[in-house]
Order: C-alpha cells, then sequence, then structure tokens
C-alpha cells in the first residue's frame, strides 16, 4: 500500500524542500534498484488503473514484470500479478477483468517444477484475472505465441494473433527432410487473426486433470478459436472498431528485421461470423506506422509514425514524429499538429474526440492540445510520457520526470488540465532521498554556423562551477535527444558519473529529435563526421569558457553513441578515455547484419555497392590509425541492431594497434540487455572503473589546452 497522491506542482516542491537537508550519495546499487514503469492502463470509466513495472531479479538473474492495480476510491496501490513474467494489461470495455501477456507457467498447485528444457519451451500466452481479484488463467493452453491482443467490444471475447501453425503432418514432414535446418526467409510464414470467448476459468481439479492428459499440448489452433482472416506477415496491433463489425490491424515483418516499408502497414478486416474474408489495405506508404486507435464514434483511425520511422508524405526519410488520422471508408489522410516543430511521440484521443499528444521540442517534453494549432496544455517542466485516457471518462494517465526527479504515474481527472494531477505511485522514492546532479541546458555554434544544444549534468554542489572533469556522454539513436528527463538503468547512468564527480555533456548533435526535420536530416550521407563536428565543437566551447578542465576529458555511448565514440577518437587524442558499446566500425557489413537496413541504407544514400565511397569515407574502421585513446567496449553477444561482428572487428584493430582496451561480451544479450540485470550492472561498473583509471593516471605527451592543437580531424 502506498500514501495518498500529491498534486503535480505544489508536490515536487514540497518533496524538494523536505529532502534540501542532507541527503546520501547516489550508489552504483540505488542506480539498479530504479522500478520501469513500462504500462499504464486506465479502467473504461476512469476508476482504476492497471500497471506494468521492470525491475531486476537480482537472485534468478533476469528482469520482473509485474502488475499493480491502483484504485481511485481508496488511492492504494496492490499487487494484480506477480508471476514476473506479466506484461501489456488491457481492460475488457466493461470494466470487470484485465487480459495481459505472460510467459508463466502451466503447471498448476501441487504439480512437480519444470525441467529447464520445459522452462525453455514457456511461450507468451494471453491471460486474463478478475479486476475484483483472483487468481489469473490462459485464454488457451496451446504452444501459441500471441504477438497481439484486444478485446471485443461486448467483453464476451479476445482477439489475437499468432503465426499460423503447420499442421501435425507438414511438421512431421519438415522434421524428416530437413532435422534442425532452418531456411532463412523460406520457413517464414504470416499469422492468423483469432477470435476467441473467454470463459469462466475451469475449476482447479479439472484444470489439472486436462493438462495431465496433454501435457504439452500441440501447437495447433484451440478447437474454439475462430479465425478472422489471414495476413502475409506478422500482426502486431490489433483495434476493433467502436461498432464491433470490424478490426483494424497493424503489420510487422515476419522476422522483426525492418527490410521492406511495404511490410508495415494498416489493414481493415471484417469481424462479422464465417467472413474470413480478405482483408483491406488502408495505407500504402513507407512508415512504421504505430498505436492505432479508433475516435469514439469508428468515423476516424487515428496512428502515429514517431521519430525515425518515415512519413507518410513522401519516399523513406528519417524525419520527426508524426501523427495522422484515417478514414477508412475514403482512405483520406490528415496529419494532425503539422503546425508544431518538433517530434510528437505518444498521443491521447478521449470520448469527445478531442486529441492531445506528446511533444519533444528541444530538451522537454509535454502535452499538447491538438485541436487546430497545438496548444501546450502542461506547465511543469520536465518530461510528460506514457498518455492513457479512459473510455468513458476526460480523465488520464502520465508519467512524468525531470532531471532532480525520477518518473512516477500521474491521474489528472481533467485531461485538459494536467497541472491538476496527483502522483499515484511512489515506485522510486529511493532517488529522492540521494544527492542528484542539477541540469542546464547548454548551447553553442558547430562549425558551419548551426545552432546546436545539449544538456550539462553537474556534479552535487558543484552547479556551474568551472574547470570540471568533463565526460561526454552521446546518446543513441540518432532519432533522440537528451533534457530534462530521469535516466537510471545500464543505458542512461549518466547522473551516476555526476555522482562520482562528472560533468557530464550530453549533446543533441545533428540527427537528433526535437528539433526540426531540417536538423534531423541534416546527418546524411555524413552519419557520423557531420554530427561528429557539431560535438567537437561542443566540447570545444566548454574548454574554451572554462567549464571543463582540457586536461580531463572523456567520451563514450552506446548503440548511435558507440558509432560516434568509435569515429571521435580517430579525430582526435584529447580524450583520456573511451567507453563505447553496440557501436559499428564499418556500415558494409553492418547493413547486412542490421535489423534496420532500409533505415541504414536512407542515412548513407544508398546501398553499398551504390555508395562506396560514402560507406568507406563515414567509418571509423580506416582511419582507426590515428587512434591514441584507452578504449573500453561492450556488446551483447547475441545483438543484430548493431551485429556482435562489430565488436569484434573494433577489439582486432585495438588490439592490432597496441591500444590499451578491454572487451566485455555479455553471452545471450541483444541490444537492449534485457535478459540479466547483471551485465548491465557490471557494464557499467567497469565503465565507470575505466574512466577513472585513466583521469588518474599520468598521461605522457599530453596535447596543449588550444582548440586547434587538440583536435586533428581527418576528412
Amino acid at each position: 500500500m502506498h500514501t495518498p497522491g500529491r498534486l503535480l506542482f505544489c508536490g515536487l516542491l514540497i518533496v524538494r524542500a523536505a529532502f534540501a537537508q542532507a541527503k546520501s550519495p547516489l550508489t552504483l546499487d540505488d542506480l539498479f534498484r530504479y522500478v520501469d514503469i513500462r504500462a499504464a492502463r486506465l479502467s473504461p470509466d476512469a476508476g482504476a488503473a492497471a500497471i506494468q513495472t521492470t525491475r531486476a531479479d537480482w537472485a534468478n538473474n533476469r528482469f520482473r514484470d509485474d502488475l499493480w492495480l491502483w484504485r481511485k476510491s481508496s488511492d492504494t496501490l496492490v499487487a494484480l500479478a506477480q508471476s514476473g513474467h506479466d506484461s501489456d494489461p488491457q481492460w475488457s470495455p466493461d470494466g470487470k477483468r484485465i487480459a495481459f501477456l505472460s510467459d508463466r507457467s502451466l503447471e498448476e498447485p501441487g504439480e512437480e517444477p519444470q525441467t529447464k528444457a520445459d522452462k525453455d519451451k514457456e511461450i507468451a500466452r494471453v491471460w486474463i484475472v478478475d479486476a475484483a481479484g483472483g487468481e489469473p488463467f490462459p485464454l488457451y493452453r496451446e504452444t501459441l505465441k500471441a504477438h497481439a491482443f484486444a478485446w471485443s467490444r461486448d467483453s464476451s471475447a479476445i482477439f489475437f494473433s499468432t503465426q499460423e501453425p503447420l499442421s501435425k503432418e507438414a511438421e512431421e514432414q519438415k522434421k524428416r527432410e530437413w532435422k534442425d535446418v532452418s531456411r532463412w526467409r523460406a520457413d517464414e510464414r504470416g499469422d492468423l487473426l483469432l477470435e476467441m470467448k473467454v470463459q469462466n476459468p475451469q475449476p482447479e481439479s479439472e484444470a489439472a486433470s486436462a493438462h495431465n492428459e496433454e501435457k504439452e499440448p500441440a501447437a495447433t489452433l484451440p478447437k474454439d478459436a475462430r479465425t478472422i482472416t489471414r495476413s502475409l506477415y506478422s500482426i502486431n496491433e490489433i483495434a476493433p472498431a467502436p461498432d464491433g463489425d470490424a478490426i483494424a490491424f497493424l503489420t510487422n515483418s515476419i522476422s522483426g528485421r525492418l527490410e521492406h516499408p511495404q511490410q508495415y502497414e494498416i489493414y481493415l478486416a471484417s469481424a462479422q461470423a464465417n467472413s474470413e474474408t480478405q482483408p483491406k489495405q488502408l495505407t500504402h506508404n513507407e512508415a512504421l506506422e504505430r498505436e492505432i486507435r479508433w475516435s469514439a464514434d469508428g468515423k476516424r483511425l487515428y496512428f502515429g509514425v514517431f521519430a525515425a520511422s518515415g512519413s507518410l508524405e513522401g519516399p523513406y526519410r528519417d524525419v520527426q514524429g508524426r501523427l495522422y488520422s484515417l478514414d477508412p471508408a475514403s482512405g483520406k489522410v490528415e496529419r494532425l499538429g503539422s503546425a508544431f516543430k518538433g517530434s510528437w511521440s505518444d498521443y491521447a484521443i478521449l470520448p469527445g474526440g478531442a486529441a492531445i499528444g506528446l511533444g519533444q521540442l528541444g530538451a522537454e517534453s509535454q502535452l499538447y492540445s491538438l485541436s487546430n494549432t497545438p496548444a501546450q496544455i502542461s506547465r511543469q517542466p520536465g518530461t510528460y510520457a506514457s498518455l492513457d485516457a479512459a473510455r468513458r471518462a476526460d480523465a488520464m494517465l502520465f508519467q512524468h520526470s525531470s532531471a532532480g526527479e525520477p518518473a512516477e504515474l500521474f491521474y489528472a481527472d481533467d485531461a485538459q488540465h494536467p497541472e491538476s494531477a496527483r502522483q499515484i505511485t511512489h515506485f522510486n522514492t529511493l532517488f529522492t532521498e540521494r544527492d542528484l546532479p542539477q541540469m542546464k541546458p547548454y548551447r553553442w555554434k558547430a562549425p558551419d554556423g548551426k545552432a546546436i544544444e545539449g544538456v550539462l549534468l553537474y556534479p552535487p554542489g558543484k552547479f556551474e562551477q568551472k574547470g570540471l572533469r568533463m565526460l561526454t556522454l552521446i546518446h543513441g539513436g540518432p532519432a533522440d535527444a537528451d533534457g530534462n528527463r530521469f535516466g537510471a538503468d545500464w543505458y542512461s547512468w549518466a547522473i551516476l558519473a555526476a555522482a562520482k564527480g562528472w560533468l557530464v555533456f550530453q549533446p543533441n548533435y545533428r540527427g537528433s529529435s526535437g528539433y526540426g526535420d531540417d536538423f534531423m536530416l541534416a546527418i546524411s550521407p555524413h552519419i557520423v563526421s557531420a554530427p561528429g563536428a557539431d560535438i567537437l565543437a561542443g566540447v570545444d566551447a566548454l574548454v574554451k569558457d572554462g567549464t571543463a578542465d582540457p586536461a580531463h576529458l572523456a567520451i563514450g555511448g552506446y548503440s548511435y553513441g558507440g558509432y560516434m565514440t568509435n569515429w571521435l577518437i580517430t579525430q582526435t587524442d584529447r580524450f583520456r578515455s573511451a567507453v563505447t558499446g553496440a557501436g559499428a566500425v564499418e556500415h558494409a557489413a553492418n547493413w547486412g547484419n542490421d535489423d534496420l537496413t532500409f533505415d541504414d541504407a536512407w542515412y548513407l544514400g544508398g546501398t553499398p555497392w551504390q555508395k562506396p565511397a560514402t560507406y568507406q569515407s563515414e567509418a571509423a574502421l580506416f582511419r582507426f590509425d590515428r587512434v591514441r585513446t584507452p578504449v573500453h567496449e561492450v556488446m551483447g553477444g547475441d545483438d543484430i541492431r548493431v551485429s556482435a561482428s562489430e565488436g569484434y572487428l573494433l577489439e582486432r584493430a585495438l588490439d592490432a594497434l597496441a591500444i590499451p582496451h578491454e572487451f566485455l561480451i555479455f553471452p545471450g544479450e541483444g541490444h537492449s540487455l534485457g535478459k540479466n540485470p547483471w551485465h548491465g550492472y557490471i557494464k557499467v561498473r567497469e565503465e565507470l572503473k575505466w574512466i577513472e583509471k585513466y583521469d588518474q593516471a599520468p598521461r605522457e605527451n599530453a596535447p596543449p589546452a588550444t582548440q586547434d592543437s587538440e583536435r586533428k580531424i581527418s576528412k
């Protein structure tokens, strides 16, 4: 149970005053106690909220996903589903039940624990729990992984998508002919969109008996499932129309690799019994649509195309986030909030038809009314996130954080007036008890005169002091931006570096979102050299104005931040150390291995055979004879977003050149290091050790502290 919520504005001020006295310093262990609020959904009448959190489960070497229920009447938060495997809660339209995805075990009470081999077979099914309480039960027991799901409008059924299973005969023939061989692309199969009536859960004795009769149900369809339609591709969002006659759905590539834009479109299928007709394709573009939602009257279908996902206005380009509405009958599309200069990243549709958008402009993300010209309706500085509106009330949920305040969830009775919102979660109170850094924006001029912005995080007690040692920490994306928000994990560890005495410089270089389409587009085809010049100019400015100590500089980043770190250490030897993760050092092999290949080709102006000179000129690898900086490197062993082979290539170059380095490989991890929290913990621990080691070590042949002599740009 949690204490009663507080108003957003005055409450934050009260908390700051209450903890203004002595606070403990932030530690590495503290950083990884952060609880991430992954999803929050309001009940239809706005009287309750289902909340998903993710946190480290150290004893089991994994992250756990739990569900919580907040009730407005008592302002209390109670456990809803706590298996550690539960995500994506969705309310039934009548507000009586909550469905969610879970790969929890199907074991019944009293059964023997599963073997490891059995656990490896666990898949995400749709589960259901009564909002009034009780044990969750599965919608089906067959070994079918649910890709997406949604309630029917009368709450009697659930629609879900899953890969079309092979018949028993086809499965046996495949095993005989191909053994354990995977046929790349040839084995791909599209999805079925299914409907299943929600039955009351069986008594435990009956369920256990049925389960024992068929210990591992085959990958066949449940006998009560009705096929709505078939898709050539994977279905990753489902949105039934308000009248119940049609279902909109959004497709994705079967492999999850973003290779062909035509695999990402919105379709409309009939929900009528025995129809199983060919779905109607509603969109035809080179954009990656997301978050499809109906208007309350069913006449419009809303969706977003967020930053670096193309647009509906022409060929694929990495532009800022956009919002659209579509008339399914005519196919006419309208763009919402086009006058906004920043990037849209989320939205909510209120019952009366009004729309609220989440817009990022520079270092702030705020709430805007989308009627006619967008108008800002939020006032608290910082970052709003994760909007959700009720179906039958004008209430809204959202997250809010700032550089000095951890993210929590807030509830507003009136969505149009978020200043009246009150805090309803207290998952991260620990951080309000720690001495946190202070942030301020920083602006400078690039070599071509372009205005660039970033943020500075000052060590506690050293706000706006001069001559500080400085870590330049580069965000990924590149279509992202650092700003006035809280970050506490293996990727966002700037607050811990600042707590350890580093001034942290986070530059929003060209290619970052929130600064206009032209600013984002300026990165192509100079994918590293253009933003690299912006970043080095920012370091120059901070040295010149006395903020940063030129003899104590470090640099680092992950993903695209790793790309940039790898490039920048070929351009200057001013940095005493570098920490890089999941960053490519060349682009041709990475184009083939990356799961975002058409995005890569846009950045570089074409494929490797179309633009070979650009692929080479923008690659750090061919300039590595200039590197003098000690490098700490990390990679997920199963990363395909930036292929793990790029990590081995970087290490081989450093070894051949006798550059001091260390290379950590996290087994089983993809790009997001989302499997084992110990991997992220070790990453940050060792990166901090690395920059400390080389900051304190004597430096031979240190470059003079002048702008021109410190840099050795090679074009």
